[in-house]
């Protein structure tokens, strides 16, 4: 059926067209040859194809363009007549003689453009003639195209002020008045179309209405092109009869469209010296009318305009804007008593953006209006409509945007209240949002009591959700969202130790009580943060000032030994071996042995009771043989402990290679730079032998079980291990050492089971090379090296 019904409408618009065109071709002719009798003739039967009432608004308006073409070529004709010696009197009685009113009127409004354009009369006499006769169609789509056909003829030729049509007997108010009647009757066609068919057709006919309503809302364009509308015309004409008629029609479709052409078309200044008016229409409109839309476009506007000129913002302190606005939009929630979420939260989204360009130093109107939405969501318990969550972010990022600080955001008391209505999943984006700001704009908080602040706003992303929410999230993004809480806590910082402390205990028991999960991204940058600490503390003890700080380094580490042990739980046995590393070369620093020596042991702990996986543990031995190296506050038991143990775990590893390199890495730990801590050559020494003897080992099990040698790679190593003994000075590296170790991996390489290997054959070049370079340097190094032969 509905197919059937468009048909006919092509139909009835291919036939329309046809007898205008046909019509047209005879108007044309009688242009031709000057015939005015047969030119209007004929145009009055081709404006008889408007007549219809079997077309849609889309339809219609196709077929009136057409028309209207035509019309444009009569209204230049018509002008030529008068220029040719044609009364224009004589012409606009002529006519009226039309059969039909509806063409009669067409042929009317042409002549009364060429009328007034003569200025043989007062424009403002035709123009309301015109406007007063136009009445003569009720028919609401016919009439409405036929005063939008009047305005488009005669808006260029209003009375205003510079125009040429501007005179003693013709004002500014005269084209107002025109343009004011002629919106007032098209609004009222416009909504009489609601009203007209059957009630099953309702959503139809609203349909076709939204299709028309530019033809009303270019009236209001028209007004706001006058020149002579300045604002005391507008304040006491303009706007009251618009907002009049708005308020009058009682239609929700009209009062919504032509409030917003209102706030769209007029100057904002004029809105901002007229906001008592404006304002007081939004309480009266229909229910049904989205006010929040309109009053959120309202104050867009208004924000924009402040945003534009700082010499602007006097004229919104002197109208009180802002109170006038809080008021409305009160009144308006109380009058739309079952207004959603989504709507409340938009207007004060939009009264907050107002609030912060208008008054960015009043931080108690930021705070009142979140105070107010926060009153007007107390009945809910947790928003969860995408719409409603959508607006309450953005009516929360709207201060980190404008102060790009959150330490302002902090000082809103209401602003943590508002945060709590969001359920977990949003949380977590207006979480994100916080994190990105502070980030972005490099800002440091800097007191603990802040620090519990932010942390207690952004705990959708440092604390496990009540519910099964967390095992939703996709991996990925749960690893991007605790690498940003990490980020952040290296932004929690003050230069007090006092206060640093205070930080540190409070992102502690946040970050502890968040959920295993978590620990492992975001302890260590607490771990470090401490750290820090401790480095700018490392003479408090001895200074004496320890007894009376809140915070020493011993106090430090007791809380770290407790954050690292934490991660036992998840586990994270490699991490917190790392740690526990870092740890001892801070207590290190701080010459405090016994806390260092605990912290080794910890690590120590870790790795013969959690760290299984031979990579991992090959990796934990040299970090272990790396830290223990640096160390230079153990005494020779807790050394020698330490080290001892550092070498078995060494031997012990399941890959020979790997027992290799662990084995002389740890002639390291007999010879360190400073000869007072520890320099005893046998035992490095004796370090390479065993190193020396597992690569033979290796080297071996390689012709037991591939038939042929494995790479000699270990042997060049064990010599630039040799050499840099050597050139440091070890008694026990002696020439005759270093020319064994050539001679044996040259004897290795050059057997018959030995494997090409491009790398060693390189690393070997490449160590000659060496010795070479050193034997020609001069001085004591060219002495030491002269006895060796390459």
């Amino acid at each position: 059926m509905i197919s059937d019904g468009v048909e006919d409408e092509e139909k009835w618009l291919a036939a329309g067209i046809a007898g205008l065109q046909q019509n047209a071709f005879y108007v044309h002719r009688a242009l031709d040859s000057n015939n005015l009798k047969d030119a209007l003739k004929y145009s009055a039967q081709m404006l008889s194809e408007l007549r219809t009432s079997r077309l849609s608004p889309h339809k219609y308006y196709a077929l009136y363009m057409r028309a209207f073409d035509e019309m444009r070529k009569l209204e230049t004709f018509f002008w030529e007549e008068t220029r040719r010696g044609c009364s224009i009197i004589d012409l606009y009685e002529l006519v009226q003689h039309a059969g039909n009113i509806l063409p009669r009127l067409y042929l009317l409004c042409t002549v009364g453009s060429v009328y007034i354009k003569s200025k043989e009369a007062p424009a403002k006499d035709i123009l309301k003639d015109l406007v007063e006769m136009c009445r003569g169609i009720q028919h609401p789509l016919r009439g409405l195209f036929l005063r939008s056909y009047l305005s488009q003829v005669s808006r260029d030729k209003l009375p205003d002020i510079g125009s040429e049509y501007e005179g003693d007997a013709d004002t500014v108010i005269d084209a107002v008045e025109f343009v004011l009647q002629n919106f007032t009757e098209m609004n009222k066609l416009w909504v009489r179309m609601q009203y007209q068919g059957p009630a099953r057709e309702k959503e139809k006919r609203e349909k076709e209405r939204g299709e028309l309503r530019d033809l009303v809302g270019k009236n209001l364009h028209v007004l706001s092109q006058i020149e002579g509308v300045d604002l005391g015309m507008y304040k006491d004409t303009v706007l009251p009869r618009v907002l009049e008629q708005v308020v009058n029609c009682r239609d929700a479709l009209a009062q919504y469209y032509l409030m917003d052409c209102v706030i769209q078309v007029f100057p904002d200044e004029y809105h901002l010296q007229t906001l008592d008016i404006l304002l007081g229409a939004f309480p009266q409109l229909q229910p049904s009318v989205d006010i929040k839309t309109v009053l959120s476009s309202l104050m867009e506007r208004l924000s924009n305009y402040a945003a534009s000129s700082a010499e602007v913002l006097p004229e919104f302190l002197q109208v009180d804007a802002f109170s006038k606005l809080n008021s409305a939009i009160g009144k308006v929630i109380e009058a739309h008593v079952d207004m959603p979420v989504a709507g409340v939260v938009t207007l004060y989204s939009s009264l907050l953006t107002f609030s912060l360009h208008v008054h960015p130093d009043r931080l108690d109107y930021a705070d009142q209006v979140l105070g107010s939405c926060v009153k007007k969501l107390s009945g809910v318990e947790k928003v969860e409509d995408s719409q409603s969550t959508k607006q309450i972010v953005a009516l929360l990022s709207a201060p980190l945007d404008k102060y790009n600080n959150v330490m302002t955001a902090l000082k809103l008391t209401n602003y943590s209240h508002v945060m709590e209505y969001l359920d977990y999943g949003t949380n977590k984006v207006m979480a994100a949002i916080i994190i990105r700001n502070i980030m972005k704009n490099n800002t440091y908080i800097y007191t603990g009591d802040k620090v519990e602040a932010l942390l207690e706003l952004i705990a959708g992303l440092i604390k496990d959700a009540d519910g099964d929410c967390e095992n939703e999230v996709d991996e990925e993004d749960f690893k991007e969202e605790q690498n940003s809480v990490a980020r952040l806590i290296h932004m929690l910082h003050n230069e007090d130790p006092k206060e640093m402390f205070k930080i540190i205990t409070t992102v502690r028991k946040h970050i502890l009580a968040g959920g295993l999960k978590r620990l492992p991204y975001t302890v260590p940058p607490l771990v470090f943060s401490s750290l820090k600490l401790v480095r700018r503390l490392q003479n408090q003890d001895e200074n004496g000032a320890g007894e009376e700080a809140a915070a020493t380094p011993k106090k430090i580490f007791q809380l770290l030994n407790q954050i690292i042990e934490s991660l036992s739980n998840v586990p994270a046995p490699e991490l917190a071996l790392r740690l526990y590393l870092q740890c001892a070369e801070a207590a290190n620093d701080c010459d405090i042995e016994p806390v260092a020596y605990e912290f080794f042991t910890q690590a120590y702990i870790l790795y013969e009771e959690e760290i299984t996986d031979s990579r991992a543990q090959v990796t934990a031995v040299h970090l272990i043989i790396g830290t223990l190296q640096r160390m230079h506050v153990f005494g020779v038991e807790n050394r020698d402990t330490l080290t001892h143990k550092a070498t078995g775990y060494s031997a012990k590893l399941l890959k020979k290679p790997d027992q290799c390199r662990a084995v002389y890495a740890c002639s390291h730990l007999f010879w360190a730079d400073d000869p007072a801590v520890m320099r005893d050559g046998e035992r490095v020494l004796l370090c390479l032998k065993r190193a020396l003897k597992i690569a033979n080992a290796a080297q071996h099990m390689a012709n037991v079980t591939r038939g042929s040698s494995g790479s000699v790679t270990l042997f060049i190593e064990l010599l630039n291990k040799y050499l840099y003994f050597f050139e440091k000075g070890n008694p026990q590296i002696t020439v005759a050492t270093i020319h064994d170790l050539i001679e044996l991996i040259t004897t290795e390489m050059q057997s018959d089971g030995a494997t090409p290997d491009p790398a060693a054959d390189s690393f070997l070049a490449s160590t000659m090379r060496y010795i070479q370079f050193q034997k020609q340097k001069g001085g004591s190094v060219s002495e030491k090296y002269e006895p060796v032969k390459v």
